[in-house]
């Protein structure tokens, strides 16, 4: 019997799950028997998952809802609730990138993740929370990255972003267990996936998008999205605290605990090397 079989009849809900780790999630979800909600903001794209989620033979349950908009998530936990009587599994998985040195970027950008990359997981958290106690039995699961563990040059936003959501939800994980809720809390830090997260993404002005873009798809985006779904649910459901996606975000973790903040000077001269220059101004 697969650890994931335990999610049958259960409610999942996924954010982000118009494509790539949100959209695998929602289907193999589906085929294990779950009762599935999903959201995004695009809304073709996420019409396509309701399709696949459906075919796998789940109920489901759709809205177009941006993460980062309070009372837009206040009204989509509370209909979700109401559409399926409970709440078991929520994964706050909605994330965008912005990519470029701080220097070059612009407080709207940056608010702008910061929105969606931290106050949607936020909002997502806070919204389901109630519900997932009440259930007896939830799963609470906020991802993160690898860049939520060591930080990179050129992802100065992300980075922002992604650590403050493991302080976040290891913070919350010590309260739930303070408090003797039953709520199992899991945050996720996966590395190079298959998705179109930098392609969807953000650029500053004088990057080559293309280049960049290129640089992610085909060398460092090297797991399927679909297995992490599954390495991502199976962790969840085995109550792990972290969770790590690919042999890339094993290895630079451990190379980042090994050698301390000196981590930082090997990634400036790796990334140097391996980043498309700037355009000319």
């Amino acid at each position: 019997m697969s650890r994931l079989d335990r999610l049958q009849g259960k409610v999942v809900v996924v954010t982000g799950a118009a494509g790539g780790m949100g959209r695998e999630m929602a289907v193999l979800a589906a085929r294990h028997g779950a009762r599935v909600a999903v959201s995004d903001v695009a809304a073709d794209a996420l019409a396509e998952t309701v399709d696949l989620v459906k075919h796998a033979g789940a109920e489901v349950h759709s809205e177009v809802v941006d993460v980062a908009d309070r009372a837009a998530m206040t009204a989509y936990a509370a209909a979700v609730a109401a559409h399926f009587g409970r709440v078991d599994v929520v994964v706050n998985n909605a994330g965008v990138t912005v990519t470029g040195d701080f220097e070059d970027m612009t407080y709207d950008d940056f608010d702008w993740i910061l929105g969606i990359n931290l106050m949607g997981v936020v909002h997502g958290t806070k919204e389901f929370l109630p519900h997932l106690i009440a259930s007896g039995e939830g799963y609470l699961v906020n991802i993160s990255s690898l860049f939520g563990l060591i930080s990179v040059p050129g992802q100065s936003a992300y980075n922002t972003t992604k650590y403050a959501v493991r302080g976040f939800t290891e913070a919350l994980r010590e309260e739930m267990l303070v408090n003797r809720h039953p709520v199992s809390v899991t945050c996720v830090h996966p590395g190079g996936i298959k998705t179109g997260i930098s392609r969807n993404g953000r650029k500053n002005a004088g990057l080559d998008a293309s280049a960049i873009d290129e640089l992610f798809d085909t060398q460092l985006a090297t797991m399927p999205a679909d297995k992490a779904a599954r390495i991502i649910l199976e962790g969840a459901l085995r109550r792990r605290p972290r969770q790590l996606v690919g042999l890339d975000a094993h290895v630079l973790h451990h190379f980042g605990r090994l050698t301390g903040a000196r981590y930082q000077d090997v990634v400036a001269r790796v990334t140097a090397r391996r980043m498309p220059a700037k355009r000319p101004s």
